[in-house]
């Protein structure tokens, strides 16, 4: 009877171990975003604080590209410019009025007249970039390979210029200042980028991120199998930009003062080597890309100074090296270090490992039964 209910209580502890296994990469990305967090805000330096945080808004970014562009393998150089346009709204319908003709003087009256707390401010960078998103992206969604690059690519040099030039809306070239204090805070940022990992992740689990990975790993495939691949890609891009527009949201409230030349080619370098070092195809390789690539800049950063004691300038050193890298993974392992691979107990743990596990949950619970018998 005992050991009939040992072999049950084993058969339900390998069937649990099993079920989170397949299921623990949204919590362990989760877990790895906190302890990181903890550890910043133990070390208690305002720098190091601030460091955090603008990897959290740039977490953002990524996760928002990897969702169009890690599932449906085109690279889509727009997804900044509907970046910077969630960054300017989010500003402008959070900013006084007062605010606004101090800092912008040359704003139309209408766009003057709109104050909306933080929450409304960053639903309507949101949005508005969603909206105009779904009016142009739809022909784009036809194309693919090199043509359907260099259209994005188009697309990103129209939304910079206006973004740039535009001196009644975003100032023009001059910087663009929303005030002297930011609204965020250290942990509503991180609860932002948690909660974005999160709809990363389950967007690639959905229907919706099936069918775009099916489109991207054979297009003619996909749509002989009753998959509308232009819906598909339409709808990803969509989602792609509006989160991509909350991260920009954040960006404009967080460092509050900025210009539209931020929202171009740099920033789809830096997102795009994150991508490519970690892995594009995974959530888990799009989260350490950016840890690994953010710890390398910030590194070479403090290195400045010591160089340039001693005669020696490293201006874009951290590019040369990013760029460098990124070659090495595209021609010797193009799918990053994740290789394609979530994080999971399965990626950790390999069956000798899971095992012993095993053994000493059963042992544990076998010792829990033998008191309770005593």
């Amino acid at each position: 009877m005992a050991k009939t209910h040992d072999t049950s209580a084993g058969s339900l502890l390998s069937r649990v171990t099993d079920w989170l296994s397949g299921r623990s990469t949204l919590p362990l990305l989760l877990i790895a975003l906190l302890i990181l967090a903890s550890v910043f805000w133990g070390v208690n330096r305002p720098a190091l604080d601030h460091l955090f945080m603008d990897a959290c808004i740039v977490l953002i970014y990524v996760m928002g590209f990897q969702m169009f562009m890690g599932n449906s393998g085109i690279l889509a150089w727009s997804y900044v410019g509907f970046v910077g346009i969630g960054a300017f709204t989010t500003a402008i319908c959070y900013m006084t009025p007062a605010d606004k003709a101090n800092f912008v003087p040359v704003m139309y009256p209408a766009l003057q007249a709109i104050h909306l707390p933080l929450p409304l401010a960053l639903l309507a960078g949101a949005v508005l970039a969603g909206l105009l998103a779904a009016i142009v992206a739809r022909p784009l969604m036809r194309l693919s390979g090199a043509v359907g690059v260099i259209t994005h690519f188009a697309l990103l040099i129209i939304i910079n210029r206006l973004l740039s030039m535009w001196g009644e809306v975003t100032n023009g070239p001059r910087n663009f200042t929303v005030g002297f204090k930011s609204p965020l805070g250290y942990w509503g940022i991180l609860a932002c980028a948690l909660a974005i990992v999160a709809v990363a992740y389950l967007f690639k689990e959905s229907s919706l991120g099936l069918r775009l990975r099916a489109s991207r790993d054979d297009r003619f495939a996909a749509s002989t199998s009753g998959i509308n691949v232009v819906n598909v890609r339409y709808l990803a891009f969509i989602i792609s930009c509006v989160i991509g527009a909350f991260g920009g949201g954040l960006y404009a409230l967080f460092i509050l003062d900025f210009t539209g030349h931020v929202f171009y080619i740099h920033l789809v370098f830096v997102i795009l080597s994150m991508l490519v070092i970690g892995g594009s195809m995974s959530v888990s390789g799009s989260f350490f890309g950016l840890i690994l690539v953010t710890a390398m800049r910030y590194g070479l950063r403090q290195l400045e100074p010591f160089a340039k004691a001693r005669g020696i300038d490293m201006t874009g050193t951290a590019e040369i090296i990013l760029s460098i890298l990124m070659i090495l993974f595209l021609v010797w392992k193009a799918n990053g270090l994740s290789g394609g691979r979530e994080l999971s107990l399965d990626f950790l743990l390999d069956k000798d490992k899971r095992k012993k596990l095993l053994g000493k949950l059963m042992r544990r619970k076998e010792d829990e039964l033998a008191a309770l018998e005593a």
